[in-house]
């Protein structure tokens, strides 16, 4: 009977302990992790340091010469945007003009390669012109199907107010520069275009 009695008092001491609640041991909480992005913090050794300005370091002359050109031409189409804007002209937009006094009759592909603009770019600007009344299309005399394009009298209107602007930001572009040296620099670059486009 005895030992009924303290199998029983065993079985109840046992239930008990697994009732317990038995404290569980906390998970250590890592330290608070830096949430600044690591890639934006910037480094000490160039903390506060800034791109010099045009004229300047790889931006001057020790840049690389296909920067350099590009640079240029980023500034120079610029200063024409600021110029142009005020006649409702854009610089892809003279450039069409121009091309089509210097060579009337361009279809729009010719147009989008000597203009220096992509197909889709020239179909846009030639229906904005003749929408103005500033260019006019003739179908090709042998190929009825290519359409040529040249200036109306308000188109060369135009093209000649927006020359006298464009003359004003050449002369900045040359100053400085003796008659020989504008030569030199425009042979330069006429035999950089040509040259590439060979290796096309």
């Amino acid at each position: 009977m005895r030992k009924i009695e303290a199998a029983a008092k065993l079985r109840s001491a046992r239930k008990t302990q697994i009732r317990k609640k038995i404290p569980k041991r906390r998970k250590k909480t890592p330290a608070k992790k830096n949430t600044r992005n690591r890639k934006s913090d910037p480094i000490p050794e160039i903390a506060g340091m800034r791109p010099p300005p045009p004229g300047r370091g790889k931006r001057g002359e020790k840049g690389h010469l296909a920067y350099l050109l590009r640079q240029a031409q980023a500034a120079t189409r610029l200063t024409q945007e600021r110029a142009l804007e005020d006649l409702g002209v854009t610089p892809p937009q003279f450039a069409v003009l121009t091309m089509l006094r210097a060579y009337p009759g361009l279809s729009g592909a010719d147009l989008a390669r000597v203009a220096l603009l992509t197909p889709q770019t020239v179909g846009v600007i030639i229906r904005n012109l003749e929408r103005d009344g500033a260019i006019r299309k003739t179908l090709h005399p042998v190929h009825g199907r290519v359409l040529q394009w040249s200036l109306t009298r308000r188109g060369g209107t135009l093209l000649d107010k927006s020359r006298s602007r464009v003359v004003a930001l050449e002369r900045r572009l040359v100053a400085g520069l003796s008659a020989k040296s504008q030569v030199t620099i425009r042979r330069w670059l006429s035999k950089i275009a040509a040259d590439l486009q060979q290796d096309g």
